[in-house]
């Protein structure tokens, strides 16, 4: 599939349809079952797209650039409905709340350091919590309400969150250089983090879902929150 004219440097699911953000500053969208390499060109950012993310009704698809905007678009729109100018650096952190429709939280880089959540079906601006460093991956608990943030500069720490309150139920380190990827397990209990150590490192951090209703399990879990395995 081409279209892009530079590199490629985001892509996220949408059932058969596939999302691509580029150096180019374009969004294209990729139905795989269609002949034609795009179905359409989302343009708006005047730099790098680098954070694509489809909301979990796949009704949304929220997209961060190195133009320190987060932008909200629908399924047919080709100009963002929402705009978000608040992040002063790339926002390159974006995920969808599994628990409250239209709850959105991203991360600004070096130079903001924030995660911000929003409100897209009222378009509202909720909180700013200041995190001390490089905002590089977001990705929310399915089975309670908390979530994990991976980070860069100065750090390279990665941190549990409870919400709404944002307090830190973990700091997990280890990684030396910035941990640029992040993925959750199926059963949405560990995570797998990368980084440019070279190392991929799987944490125990979210407790299983049959859990989430036992304080005596919760407590246990975090007590082994910063475990590595």
């Amino acid at each position: 599939m081409e279209g892009h004219r530079l590199r490629v440097g985001a892509l996220a699911w949408s059932s058969s349809l596939l999302s691509s953000g580029s150096r180019d500053k374009t969004i294209l969208q990729r139905d795989i079952r269609a002949q034609e390499d795009f179905v359409s060109k989302l343009t708006g950012h005047k730099s790098e797209v680098c954070g694509l993310k489809w909301s979990y009704d796949n009704r949304q698809l929220a997209s961060g650039g190195n133009d320190n905007r987060l932008f909200v678009w629908n399924q047919h729109s080709v100009q963002p409905v929402l705009k978000y100018c608040e992040h002063t650096a790339a926002v390159k952190a974006i995920a969808w709340s599994p628990h409250l429709h239209g709850l959105l939280a991203s991360g600004g880089g070096t130079a903001d350091r924030c995660i911000r959540f929003w409100n897209t079906s009222t378009n509202s601006h909720l909180s700013c919590m200041d995190t001390g460093s490089q905002v590089c991956n977001l990705v929310w608990s399915k089975n309670v309400n908390e979530l994990v943030s991976t980070h860069g500069y100065s750090q390279n720490q990665i941190i549990v969150w409870r919400y709404p309150t944002m307090s830190k139920l973990a700091t997990l380190t280890g990684h030396t250089y910035r941990v640029l990827y992040l993925a959750i397990s199926p059963d949405g209990q560990t995570i797998v983090t990368g980084a440019g150590d070279e190392t991929l490192r799987f944490w125990n951090v979210f407790p299983s879902p049959k859990s989430q209703n036992s304080d005596t399990d919760i407590g246990a879990s975090s007590l082994g929150r910063t475990q590595i395995r």
